[in-house]
């Protein structure tokens, strides 16, 4: 019981750090975009997005090159975009006093090209079944990723900053920059990245040691624990800017981090591990359930183009339920996917 409550205090005070990083890194990426006179959707896809997703990328890489633990990195990421497509717009939509609102643009390019950034994540794995196919256990269909094959996703997201340099072409700030000092902001946001890694390695142990406690596939604690703590920042940025009155933003920014976690931070792992295997039988149902998550965000924006209070809802409704099918299936009292590792004996 020691042993629990000592980690249960690390997994908090790593959440608070954290934030306290997502605070400095909110802070000096503003400015940046108000220097640079970026548009508020590029600001939310693309600047702030990058920089709350952060600790997801952190958690890929300490995962696997520090514990050897690529599923629980993989596990974390596609926790976190569940978390930030359900999660995060039902409580901007919950705090704010206004209906959280968005425009065609985040309709229509933002959620569109996410869900192209699931199939494209999706047809990467399954090309590594295809052509790198690895010896599983259990009737698992599992495959080896390559430094080749994770080059197509990050592909994808080259696109991606390229179609969004377009809309910085048509665009012009009257917002006056003349008191930001950028070295000064560029400095503070190396500081906050710093901060960000030493809460996400100790967040990463703490759900180690929750695993061994209690028996459980680091699968579970990637998708819950991990996967709410490092969702904190872009949890933070998009309730700010839901209250500021910046809807646009605020979605943009769940919208741009899901891409960012699932184009680059997954494929950042392989590329410095050299390889990974990847469990197919796994990754499909977990990659149909971000999809379905997508399509109902999607479907509940674009009513009105509004996100109201009951839709709001729905949301946390459906991520409630995402929670109490993880946790059934993680010990076993159902098995809908076969192939995830079972409850390790007590």
């Amino acid at each position: 019981m020691t042993t629990l409550m000592l980690w249960s205090a690390v997994a908090l005070i790593a959440t608070g750090v954290i934030w306290k990083g997502s605070g400095l890194l909110e802070r000096a990426a503003e400015r940046l975009s108000a220097y640079y006179r970026l548009p508020e959707i590029v600001q939310g896809a693309i600047v702030v997005a990058i920089g709350s997703s952060f600790p997801e990328l952190s958690t890929t890489v300490i995962s696997t090159l520090v514990h050897g633990e690529f599923e629980l990195g993989v596990s974390a990421i596609v926790g976190s975009a569940l978390f930030n497509i359900l999660v995060i717009p039902a409580v901007c939509g919950l705090s704010g006093k206004r209906q959280l609102h968005a425009n065609r643009d985040l309709v229509y390019k933002e959620a569109q090209f996410y869900m192209i950034a699931v199939a494209v994540l999706t047809l990467s794995f399954s090309f590594a079944v295809i052509y790198h196919p690895v010896e599983a256990t259990a009737g698992a269909i599992s495959g080896s990723m390559t430094r080749s094959l994770a080059l197509i996703p990050l592909a994808v997201y080259a696109l991606y900053i390229f179609v969004q340099y377009q809309d910085t072409l048509e665009y012009s700030s009257e917002v006056d920059a003349s008191h930001i000092r950028p070295g000064r902001e560029w400095a503070l946001l190396g500081v906050s990245l710093a901060i960000t890694v030493a809460g996400v390695e100790a967040l990463v142990q703490a759900a180690l040691h929750f695993g061994e406690y209690f028996g459980t596939p680091s699968f579970l604690w990637g998708m819950t624990v991990v996967a709410a703590g490092t969702s904190v920042p872009d949890a933070f940025v998009s309730v700010r800017a839901a209250r500021a009155g910046r809807g646009v933003t605020s979605i943009a920014n769940v919208l741009g981090s899901n891409i960012f976690d699932l184009l680059v931070c997954i494929p950042a792992g392989i590329l410095l591990g050299g390889a990974a295997v990847i469990n197919f039988s796994v990754a499909a149902p977990l990659m149909g359930i971000l999809t379905g998550a997508t399509v109902l965000l999607f479907l509940l924006m674009r009513t009105r183009m509004v996100l109201s209070r009951h839709e709001s809802v729905a949301l946390l409704g459906a991520y409630a339920v995402l929670l109490v099918w993880i946790t059934l299936e993680s010990f076993g009292t159902i098995d809908l996917v076969p192939s995830l590792p079972p409850t390790a004996p007590a």
